[in-house]
């Protein structure tokens, strides 16, 4: 199949050709004695077929064909220019449409997918997360430098409010698995989130909240999980201030990141939480903890307060307050690690 030249650059092409013929006619003119300024007035007026008057008699043979020459090829160019520039807008915005035709097809064929609300810094991390995980994701944005980003780097891409429940609509959310409300708007994270809700009741939606009170908000309007980024943050810097041993246990290499990942592909996580000091599990032994926990989680390890850790401890082990434990549970962040008074980082 042969490819034919691009819209630009028959555009680049034709005006150079004009200009080309316009040097050469002024030029001409010149040798006949013009000077420069009358003899680019005359271009002009001949390439754009305008024609007020000669300048200056065209009363000899030279005068004559070059006259002739200019009307013909500069008459003709300016044609190609005029076509190629119509071409040039018209197959951009015919590309626009066939994209965006072709997306909403793509989006139309999507079941068990995920949606993301919102391009922002959270957003778009997710967004790269789901995409090494070859996950079918929507992302739903506003801001027009946002999408034009999402769309570069080939995500399906929905521009709107995603407040919108037709938006919500148009991006699948009646057949999608998982909505992540990630906005930096807990009002607007709600309403998503209300309205998800109401159009799939099977729906798993987690919820971005900023302020540590809009989590009870998320949860009554339908949210199954609330994330708050800045709560979590202090969190992982507490236990890097806390349980530096426990933390390096865990993240510190590339083969702890990579062990990490691949109990994230079999649906566990690898979580360090420091007991509370009035924790329901604080001062049982490690059998009693996991028989309560039911299965949910396994402790691998304990960091003391005084600095010790305690690798693959005993069942008859028990957890004292302040301990970082370490534990290995499924995946979803489970409740019963809430047990221990700490939420996992």
């Amino acid at each position: 199949m042969t490819v034919g030249p691009s819209p630009a650059r028959n555009l680049i092409g034709g005006v150079a050709f004009i200009l080309l013929v316009t040097v050469l006619g002024v030029a001409g003119y010149m040798l006949a004695g013009w000077t420069a300024g009358d003899a680019l007035y005359m271009v002009i007026l001949t390439i754009f077929s305008v024609g007020y008057q000669e300048v200056h008699p065209i009363n000899t043979p030279l005068l004559h064909c070059l006259t002739i020459l200019l009307i013909v090829l500069g008459c003709t160019g300016m044609i190609f220019v005029t076509g190629a520039l119509v071409q040039f807008f018209t197959a951009s915005q015919l590309a626009q449409l066939l994209g965006l035709k072709r997306m909403k097809t793509e989006i139309d064929r999507l079941s068990d997918h995920v949606i993301v609300c919102g391009f922002g810094r959270i957003g778009n991390m997710l967004a790269r997360e789901l995409h090494s995980s070859g996950t079918t994701f929507v992302v739903l944005e506003r801001a027009d430098k946002r999408v034009a980003e999402a769309r570069a780097l080939n995500y399906l891409c929905v521009q709107g409010e995603a407040t919108d429940e037709e938006l919500l609509i148009t991006a699948g959310v009646k057949r999608a698995r998982i909505l992540a409300s990630v906005l930096p708007d807990d009002a607007a994270n709600v309403f998503i989130t209300l309205s998800a809700r109401s159009l799939n009741l099977g729906l798993q939606i987690i919820a971005r909240g900023e302020m540590p009170a809009t989590e009870s908000k998320l949860l009554n309007a339908g949210a199954n999980q609330v994330v708050l980024p800045a709560h979590i943050g202090a969190e992982r810097i507490a236990e890097i201030i806390l349980h530096p041993e426990a933390t390096r246990l865990i993240r510190s290499s590339p083969q702890n990141r990579g062990f990490e990942t691949e109990l994230h592909g079999l649906g566990l996580e690898l979580e360090v939480v420091t007991a509370a000091a009035r924790g329901p599990f604080t001062g049982l032994t490690i059998e009693e903890i996991e028989s309560r926990a039911k299965g949910a989680f396994l402790i691998i390890a304990l960091n003391r307060q005084d600095g010790s850790t305690v690798n693959r401890p005993a069942s008859s082990t028990r957890v004292r307050a302040g301990d970082g434990v370490v534990v290995i549970g499924r995946a979803g962040r489970t409740g019963a690690l809430y047990a221990f008074g700490s939420k996992p980082v």
